[in-house]
């Protein structure tokens, strides 16, 4: 056993990793949990996201000396989820349901060591521009809205969508960075000391 835990990301997202490469840190592992994420019943997008990040931290087996880091990003519209598009036809649905509206982007983060849970969720208010056909086509086309809730990444071709955010860029991204640094400051990992 090391003196420095060893950290996991209970992620398969290359933006979470690119994410905390700005922090200086490369998971020891790469852990992408295998859990339902379809929404309860009523359920409403801030609790689902918490529960969710929760859940996928919780379903990763790890060693004591192991931090699980994980979370999850959902874009709500009202009380609406709107999860990671299942083909370019519910992509085309999410972006013309957003195009010209202000919406919510919550990122829930959950970092978990033994038995002791850190949580924290930020909510970003989001506003896109009213889409073109050309623009929306286009962007169809580019296959960026894979696997991307709500249909949009907007460290992508989308960011020319979104003329306004009230929040964190990096939690619309899909890992907000303050608070993500100071979960892990939490759960015992030296963030800013030296790590050899």
């Amino acid at each position: 056993m090391t003196d420095t835990p060893r950290l996991i990301l209970g992620s398969g997202s290359p933006r979470r990793r690119e994410l905390l490469a700005q922090l200086d840190l490369a998971p020891h592992d790469i852990r992408p949990p295998d859990i339902d994420e379809d929404p309860l019943e009523g359920e409403l997008p801030r609790p689902y996201c918490v529960r969710i990040a929760r859940e996928k931290a919780q379903a990763i087996t790890a060693a004591p000396d192991e931090i699980v880091l994980a979370a999850d990003t959902t874009v709500a519209l009202g009380r609406r989820i709107l999860g990671k598009p299942k083909d370019a036809g519910e992509a085309a649905e999410f972006l013309t349901m957003l195009a010209g509206r202000r919406h919510r982007v919550i990122t829930a983060v959950a970092v978990r060591r033994g038995d002791r849970l850190w949580e924290r969720d930020v909510v970003t208010q989001v506003k896109m521009k009213t889409l073109s056909n050309a623009e929306l086509n286009a962007y169809l086309a580019s296959g960026d809205w894979q696997g991307k809730a709500g249909g949009y990444g907007i460290q992508g071709m989308a960011g020319a969508f979104i003329p306004w955010i009230n929040g964190s860029f990096t939690a619309v991204v899909g890992l907000p960075l303050a608070e993500t640094a100071n979960l892990l400051l939490a759960a015992g990992y030296p963030l800013y000391k030296d790590k050899t």
